[in-house]
């Protein structure tokens, strides 16, 4: 279609979503930005600022906000999905018959999805009915609101098919936003969705006082986890070990910015754990940003069990959520384990 050509549409105006639309416009691009809600759609474009997902941020001229998911998609061959995790399925149902058939449907949501396990590279492809070489997934430590002030951070573009891949390097590549190509869909993917769920793990510790060695042992355990996990499902063991991996468990993991970890550390403090929606699947913070952890930590151990993995800090993190243990309690019940080669 006319006019289309070097555009991409964004689906989500969330913190990341907006960052990204910001990335893709400093790169070149025309970005459609689809918001669901239509004041945030509007104030973007009014105001060329998002206060409600990243305040403080300029929202370039290239970027057009609307609240029309036929008006974001007309005629894109790029397709950046930024919805949450658990919503993922309902939104392209609703989105199948306004994509073009040759789009690249890129993944930046991290998580399993409940119920059916699939990765959200999974889920895409079943619900569009697209080839899995259509699907691309973008993770790493991306923090929205350090790279909207465009500090230099790196991410990875993981896709099967080389050329989309690389592609879509070209198109996020800025001066302060490097992308790297991947062919391993499923260790990215991984990564992404565990990572959070450590991230909550830290935070508690950080809650209820614990130190910097607590949190070193965390994240390196945690990591333990993810690669066994990883690893069982197909995945390599360098993709863990890099950005996608190790990049983003320690970002999201000590950052102030990471929601899952401030989140955790509200638990840690003692504050109630708020009731998690079952239509949705979803915990959010104050500010009604959603907080993946809370629904990831349930699937990701459900993944888990059905592959015979052992998932300690996984299962400590969703007693605390889903259970009702104290943060206090789940510390102890992984302290008091079975001593054994690391």
């Amino acid at each position: 279609m006319v006019g289309t050509e070097g555009t991409v549409a964004v689906m989500g105006a969330g913190a990341w979503g907006t960052a990204l639309a910001k990335v893709l416009a400093d790169a070149g691009s025309e970005v459609r930005l689809w918001a669901r809600r239509p004041d945030i759609a509007a104030q973007i474009n009014d105001t060329r600022h998002n206060p409600a997902y990243l305040p403080g941020f300029a929202v370039p001229d290239a970027v057009r906000a609307t609240s029309d998911p036929a008006e974001a998609l007309d005629g894109l061959t790029t397709v950046v999905l930024a919805v949450p995790a658990q919503t993922m399925r309902a939104n392209l149902q609703a989105w199948t018959p306004h994509l073009t058939d040759s789009a690249t449907l890129v993944s930046v949501a991290k998580g399993i999805e409940l119920g059916t396990l699939m990765r959200m590279s999974q889920v895409i492809a079943a619900v569009t009915g697209f080839d899995p070489g259509q699907v691309a997934v973008v993770s790493g430590p991306n923090l929205a609101a350090e790279i909207a002030a465009g500090q230099p951070a790196a991410t990875v573009v993981a896709c099967t098919d080389s050329g989309r891949a690389v592609a879509l390097q070209r198109m996020l590549n800025t001066g302060y936003f490097r992308p790297y190509t991947n062919a391993d869909v499923i260790g990215t993917e991984i990564g992404g969705a565990c990572k959070n769920v450590i991230a909550l793990a830290c935070g508690m510790a950080a809650g209820v006082g614990l130190g910097e060695n607590t949190a070193a042992a965390i994240i390196t355990r945690g990591l333990a986890e993810i690669i066994r996990l990883g690893v069982a499902l197909g995945a390599k063991g360098a993709t863990l070990a890099g950005l996608a991996g190790v990049g983003d468990l320690v970002a999201t993991c000590t950052s102030p910015h990471s929601r899952n970890r401030s989140f955790g550390e509200r638990l840690g403090r003692g504050e109630e754990m708020p009731p998690v929606p079952g239509s949705t699947g979803l915990s959010s913070t104050t500010d009604g940003h959603v907080v993946e952890g809370v629904t990831s930590c349930q699937s990701v151990l459900a993944l888990a069990s059905s592959y015979d993995v052992e998932m300690p800090l996984t299962d400590a993190v969703h007693r605390v959520c889903h259970k009702g243990s104290s943060v206090s309690e789940a510390v102890a019940l992984l302290l008091g384990r079975r001593t054994k080669p690391e």
